[in-house]
């Protein structure tokens, strides 16, 4: 398995921490030509201890190169610590060992406590050039009782050890300001990396096809939906008036005219109608943005808003209308009890009492829609749901001739579904389907299928064998109080799509070739729902 990629603020310490090494190797490079090269008199000066000059030169370039290849193993805080401790220790011998060389030596070690302060924090730092500082001191002292004499001013010695201090703080400052820099600039920029994808996901998986338009016309960007929408002359296609040159058009016309009424247009035969609205994506910028929308969904949305305020009004009409209705039902039942009243007045009562049984089931369904509970999805086998569905009709419906077959799938298909409303929806169509669902003279044939669509989903078909709907029926089989009977109420087969609506499901009609009818009912997976 491969170790994870370092952050950028590890790499880059890292990185410092290479040229920091490098450095040293240098440093030690440079000691070595001063004290072995026949020119190291011209470049260091005599040695006053040519033994103590040669052995540190020769261990601290050693010691240097094997920290530079050790570099990228050990933790950073370790490699540098050991590391300058190493240049102090060398820079307090070498000073002492090439009293000439003194001051050079000193100022390299600046740039060594510089370097380190800047890859550790403040405190470290200031330790380091407190102790870089008493080593100079230090080597003056020994220089002192050796009996050497005084080779610089305390002056100069003490300037250096105030350099260390003062590089240190600047460095090490500096270099935690940095880091916290590029520790904001990198979460700023995960964030916006984070929100650039949440972004792109959205526009993807819009409904609302979205298409990036150039100036010349190039398409820069298309999601999902709008590839969907521009069909088979889309692909392939890089500008828009040979994807859709109708759309291309209307564009133009936007661009010249300015805001317009929007005109539905067809990008693909066999597709939905698609409303366009154009925006430019930035002020004076010539690219446009291109919002596609389904025409038939903006239809079916502003039908729903009516049908939701038209529903909200019956079920306030249904109210004062149930009390009337009781009233003159049981007077009607009342008047059918007298003696005196003829027979043809008597089917007049009969066809009141029939009517006003009718609109009772009318207010009855308005009502039971208003107060529709909330779906409760739950797991349910659709194969049993089938078994138990057909014998319970069968018991409570008695079908002389007709028959109701179950249909069970060969594998398990399960959906997530509220079972009692479902239940309530198939009761619904087999009715119909009893009714509607039969030739002349003969007897009705209903099947209830549970099967698994082309696309993986559950699906449960009511099928029969009767003459079929006309188009122009079908059109209008779900809009509420739509009825070719006149004893019907023309809302269950609304309410049965409100209730499949509620379970995240849906349901239409889907003509049969062969003859007879097929009412579908596409429902959601079993991890599929989202419980609403």
């Amino acid at each position: 398995m491969s170790s994870p990629s370092p952050s950028p603020i590890q790499a880059a310490i890292r990185r410092e921490l290479h040229f920091f090494t490098l450095y040293r190797v240098l440093e030690g490079a440079l000691l070595c030509l001063t004290v072995f090269s026949p020119v190291g008199v011209w470049l260091g000066g005599l040695p006053r201890h040519p033994v103590l000059a040669s052995a540190v030169a020769a261990v601290y370039l050693l010691a240097a190169c094997l920290l530079f290849f050790l570099r990228r193993r050990g933790h950073v805080r370790p490699m540098v610590l050991l590391g300058i401790a190493l240049d102090i220790a060398a820079s307090l011998l070498a000073m002492h060992a090439l009293p000439d060389a003194a001051a050079g030596i000193a100022m390299m070690l600046l740039f060594n406590v510089g370097a380190a302060a800047l890859l550790l924090p403040l405190r470290w730092s200031l330790a380091i050039a407190a102790v870089a500082g008493a080593a100079l001191v230090g080597e003056h002292m020994w220089t002192l009782l050796a009996g050497h004499g005084r080779d610089r001013p305390l002056a100069e010695i003490l300037m250096f050890a105030v350099s260390y201090l003062a590089i240190a703080t600047l460095t090490s400052v500096v270099g935690r300001q940095m880091r916290a820099s590029q520790a904001l600039a990198e979460e700023r920029g995960s964030q916006v990396a984070n929100m650039a994808e949440v972004n792109e996901l959205i526009i993807r998986r819009m409904r609302t096809g979205v298409l990036l338009i150039e100036g010349d016309g190039e398409i820069r960007l298309a999601n999902e939906a709008a590839m969907l929408q521009l069909g088979s002359s889309g692909e392939g296609r890089r500008t828009l008036a040979t994807a859709a040159p109708d759309l291309a058009r209307q564009l133009q016309r936007w661009q010249q005219e300015g805001d317009g009424d929007p005109v539905p247009l067809q990008l693909s035969p066999g597709l939905p109608e698609v409303l366009p609205r154009f925006t430019r994506l930035l002020a004076g910028s010539d690219q446009v943005l291109v919002f596609l929308d389904d025409a038939s969904l903006a239809s079916r949305r502003a039908e729903s808003l009516t049908l939701a305020t038209l529903g909200r009004f019956s079920a306030s009409l249904a109210h004062e209308i149930r009390n009337p209705l009781a009233a003159i039902s049981y007077a009607t039942q009342l008047l059918e009890e007298s003696r005196d009243i003829p027979e043809a007045d008597r089917r007049l009562l009969e066809i009141i009492y029939q009517q006003t049984h009718r609109m009772n089931g009318i207010v009855e369904n308005v009502l039971g829609l208003a107060r529709r509970e909330a779906a409760r999805p739950e797991h349910v086998d659709l194969g049993e749901f089938v078994r138990s569905f057909v014998a319970e009709y069968q018991e409570s419906h008695p079908l002389e001739n007709d028959r109701l077959d179950g249909h069970l799938p060969r594998t398990a298909v399960a959906a997530m579904v509220d079972r009692r409303q479902l239940q309530q929806v198939v009761t619904v169509l087999v009715h119909n389907a009893l009714v509607y669902g039969r030739l002349p003279g003969e007897p009705a044939r209903i099947g209830v299928h549970a099967h698994l669509d082309s696309a993986g989903a559950p699906v449960l078909d009511v099928t029969d064998r009767g003459p079929g709907i006309p188009e122009t029926v079908a059109a209008q089989l779900f809009r509420p109080f739509f009825t070719t009977s006149g004893h019907g109420t023309g809302l269950g087969l609304y309410i049965a799509r409100e209730l499949c609506q509620a379970n995240q499901a849906s349901l239409d009609y889907v003509p049969v070739p062969a003859g007879g009818a097929c009412f579908r009912i596409r429902l959601a997976g079993a991890r599929a729902i989202t419980t609403v």
